[in-house]
């Protein structure tokens, strides 16, 4: 049963005992596998990836059998609907749009006495993407990696993805990679995966960054070579918050909730509401959408250990507990949602309005749906352009310009006792110290 709280003492204990719910996965003991896992790729390369496979994944590869070969990705294409084509097709258009809007500027700025400043952005060389298999296909979550690296410039992209039965990668998710611009894709999932994209195989070459979600086990590999490579961030089961007024529709509401329950059965769907009417219509109308649910076992555990329903007393206080739990979704669901919009500061996607589920940005909406899930939103960034790009600052001085500055450097090179550094200016502005016998 969906629980509604009233007591305002338990609500922000409530909030963060679902922010923190990835630590009842039992972290520690998890880490030591993924340790092993990690060494052990580093050591032996493909062997290691191929004994983890059967292991983990239950399906016995040969070294040629980890990458995807070219007939595979045509027969793909047979395999999957002309609609489901023609959906793929346009969500690449909308998120190519979009992102193509983000794409950082190179800049330099010229200033007196011939000082030259700036920022130069270049893509990364290669570029790891982590596609999850599992319950089902995400041909989705391909587009929202795949398409900002590719608007990047990235000129290497590749992708992993565990293999399903009988070794096979589903048709949907091999047209979305050969849509949004993949060049190379192995049959590789788990820890594994990322220790070979980090440090590489015979086969799977290494990367600079690795994007993309996927278990517990992904997840702290990404945490445990981060450093050796790039990552987007560390994601963990979703989530969504939504804010309603008495305007909002009870059944939409708690469809858009169980939207989320769905997907996993450690997510969170969380309503902040001002109307105790909408409340329990919404906890009555989840209880009905549940009964012939096609997941309903792993939908109704998710909204019995990590759904809640909250009665605040106004919509600025809702917008300050959502700041607090500062969500992967936001949905606001109010009358004038840009109204709200100013006191949100800490969210991942922000929704606004009664026709806007979370299932736009999911798909097609544009902006990316791999977001900062677990509180993370307080200080990190959805996955975008910027992710696949680093920016090099360029600095350059004239004789004249150093001089002017030459006395401030000194004196604060000095007060750091950095010789060398208070004679690498005075050698350029000192013509007599500027000579190979001084």
């Amino acid at each position: 049963m969906l629980r509604i709280i009233t007591q305002q003492a338990d609500v922000r204990a409530e909030l963060q005992r679902i922010c923190d719910r990835i630590q009842d996965e039992q972290v520690l003991h998890k880490e030591a596998t993924v340790r092993e896992v990690l060494q052990a790729v580093k050591r032996q390369g493909d062997k290691a990836v191929l004994q983890y496979t059967a292991e983990f994944d239950e399906q016995t590869l040969k070294p040629e059998e980890l990458r995807v070969t070219g007939s595979e990705l045509d027969a793909a294409y047979q395999q999957v609907s002309q609609e489901l084509l023609e959906a793929i097709q346009l969500a690449c258009r909308k998120i190519e749009a979009f992102h193509r809007q983000r794409i950082p500027k190179s800049w330099v700025h010229f200033e007196d006495d011939d000082v030259v400043l700036g920022k130069r952005y270049t893509p990364v060389d290669r570029a790891g993407l982590y596609v999850p298999g599992g319950r089902t296909p995400y041909p989705s979550t391909v587009l929202m990696n795949a398409i900002p690296a590719k608007v990047a410039g990235v000129p290497h992209i590749v992708m992993v993805t565990p293999p399903g039965p009988l070794k096979a990668i589903h048709p949907s998710v091999l047209v979305a990679a050969q849509e949004a611009g993949v060049q190379e894709i192995y049959r590789v999932g788990g820890a594994q995966a990322i220790a070979a994209l980090t440090y590489g195989t015979e086969t799977i070459p290494k990367v600079n960054i690795i994007t993309g979600i996927g278990n517990i086990y992904v997840t702290l590999a990404k945490k445990l070579v981060y450093g050796t490579v790039g990552i987007d961030f560390l994601a963990g089961p979703g989530e969504v918050l939504i804010i309603a007024d008495e305007t909002a529709n009870p059944v939409r509401v708690a469809a858009d909730m169980l939207a989320k329950a769905e997907q996993d059965p450690m997510a969170a769907a969380v309503l902040l509401t001002t109307d105790p009417g909408l409340a329990k219509n919404v906890q009555v109308a989840v209880e009905r959408q549940l009964i012939d649910h096609p997941r309903r076992t792993l939908t109704e555990k998710a909204i019995a250990h990590y759904g809640l329903i909250v009665i605040v007393e106004s919509l600025r206080a809702a917008a300050e507990l959502s700041n607090e739990f500062a969500p992967e979704h936001l949905a606001v669901e109010v009358q004038e949602p840009w109204e709200i919009l100013s006191l949100i500061h800490n969210a991942g996607a922000i929704f606004l309005g009664h026709f806007t589920p979370e299932a736009v940005g999911n798909y097609l909406g544009g902006p990316n749906h791999t977001l900062p899930t677990s509180g993370a939103a307080r200080y990190a960034s959805p996955l975008g352009v910027e992710t696949f790009m680093k920016h090099s600052s360029i600095i350059q001085y004239s004789q004249t310009a150093l001089e002017k500055v030459a006395h401030a450097i000194d004196v604060l090179a000095s007060s750091e006792d950095l010789p060398s550094h208070v004679n690498s200016v005075q050698r350029r502005i000192d013509k007599e110290k500027d000579d190979m016998n001084y």
